[in-house]
């Protein structure tokens, strides 16, 4: 059990995140005297999802190719240094991934390196649409019954820290609520009980904030005039040094840019959380009410005071189904105008698709005048009106189609009205993509069962 801070770094915050994030951190890590950990959270819910019709289609793929340029590259450096490395780059499927790391560690000459996978998150096969259905959470993706795709339930730090506990130097998950991958090695490391309510949560708090990579250092909190970041083009990933009282200092590195200070901590603290008296997770449930910060240093802020509640008596998962086929459609206008025929383009569109596809809803956005916040039916669009006597518009269609044909057929609209008018259209770009939706359930834990298996590197 670790007398000694433990830090750790946090070297992405999504699938396709920096490539050279780890660099810095590692620098970092290595000259901390404490136990020392390196966190990729790359798992979304659409990028799960995405990852399981992969490994429907081979069953050695499944897992985030992108892992490969954000950790091969630091491998050697991290088991050098006595960096551990957790990762929810397995998605489907963590076995594959921890194979592919058992190449790599071989090929760099890491024959003693100790790669583990956490399974037991898919619950595709086990649970029946009625039970899903019954326990839906947000809306009724689910009332007809369809044909699911996926099933990941939200897993805990515990089999990460059983993981560790093996003596793994590698773990590589699935699907586990993100705060867990900074849980898992602070149990490990502290040895805190699992009904050590407080500092669970201290460790989930410590999670969310690193969970999102450089978020917290600076990234989603700048705003040019009014909430200035110096270094945004060589902004820090975020490191946290944690105490045996659960008490901790969120910093970066050295010589990088980007800022920590009270301001953009306290923001991302409660970046999507919904209840900051009870932030629901596998361990523990959060309470943000009591929380301190202070500034102690540059790039320095301790963070103390959170309180946690026993744990809920259900998991959430994430299913999903297939959503058809996403058709895309845009072409841009500019100059005197150009919102007039902007208006015109999206009106002859919608006529010609109610003749040949009058089923179909279709979403026309006019980008520079009304397009985050339009709406299918166009009425946030006939409410709106530019200021700008010579804009430069980009008229953007969208819809949700049963076949490839009638996705091209809108394509082939909107290509048309290069010479069918309105004038001086261009840049037309059209493309057909798969399309998935998603729910959110709460099922019983017991459904869940955490599977870690330990693999050395191929000699």
């Amino acid at each position: 059990m670790a007398d000694r801070d433990v830090m750790i770094g946090c070297a992405a915050g999504f699938a396709r995140d920096r490539k050279d994030s780890a660099g810095p951190l590692i620098a970092t890590l290595a000259r901390h005297d404490g136990p020392r950990f390196l966190i990729y959270e790359m798992l979304a819910e659409r990028t799960l999802a995405l990852a399981q019709k992969e490994r429907h289609h081979s069953s050695d793929r499944g897992y985030i190719a992108a892992f490969e340029e954000m950790l091969r590259p630091y491998l050697k450096a991290c088991a050098e240094a006595g960096i551990r490395v957790i990762g929810n780059f397995g998605a489907a499927n963590p076995h594959a991934a921890a194979q592919l790391v058992a190449d790599w560690a071989a090929k760099l000459g890491l024959a003693d390196l100790r790669i583990a996978c956490v399974e037991g998150d898919d619950l595709l096969g086990r649970v029946g649409i009625d039970l899903l259905a019954a326990s839906e959470m947000e809306n009724s993706v689910l009332a007809d019954r369809p044909d699911v795709l996926a099933i990941n339930v939200y897993l805990g730090a515990e089999p990460i820290t059983r993981a560790l506990d093996m003596g793994a130097d590698i773990v590589i998950t699935g699907r586990v609520a993100d705060p867990a991958l900074a849980l898992g090695p602070l149990r490990h490391a502290f040895g805190w009980a699992e009904d050590d309510w407080d500092r669970l949560a201290a460790g989930v708090l410590a999670g969310h904030l690193l969970e999102c990579g450089p978020q917290v250092t600076g990234g989603y909190f700048a705003d040019p005039g009014v909430k200035d970041v110096p270094g945004m083009d060589a902004i820090g990933y975020p490191l946290a040094r944690v105490s045996p009282d659960g008490s901790f200092v969120v910093t970066k590195p050295g010589k990088t840019g980007g800022l920590v200070d009270l301001r953009c901590v306290k923001e991302q603290i409660l970046y999507e959380i919904h209840d900051p008296a009870a932030y629901l997770t596998p361990d523990v449930v959060l309470d943000l009410s009591e929380v301190e910060l202070s500034q102690i240093g540059a790039d320095e802020v301790r963070v103390v005071h959170a309180r946690g509640k026993p744990r809920p008596k259900q998991l959430k998962a994430t299913v999903c189904i297939d959503g058809g086929l996403l058709v895309e459609a845009g072409i841009s206008y500019a100059g005197y105008n150009a919102e007039a025929r902007a208006r015109l383009a999206i009106d002859t569109i919608r006529a010609r698709m109610a003749f040949h596809a009058p089923h179909l809803r279709i979403r026309a956005d006019i980008v520079g005048l009304v397009s985050v916040f339009g709406d299918t039916a166009g009425s946030a669009l006939a409410a709106r009106r530019a200021v700008d006597p010579y804009p430069d518009l980009r008229v953007m269609f969208a819809a949700e189609v049963g076949s490839a044909e009638e996705g091209r057929l809108m394509i082939e609209e909107v290509e048309a009205l290069y010479v069918a008018g309105p004038a001086g259209g261009g840049g037309m770009r059209g493309q057909l993509t798969p399309r998935l939706k998603s729910t959110s359930c709460l099922l019983p834990r017991d459904l869940a069962e955490a599977r870690v298996s330990l693999i050395g590197a191929k000699r």
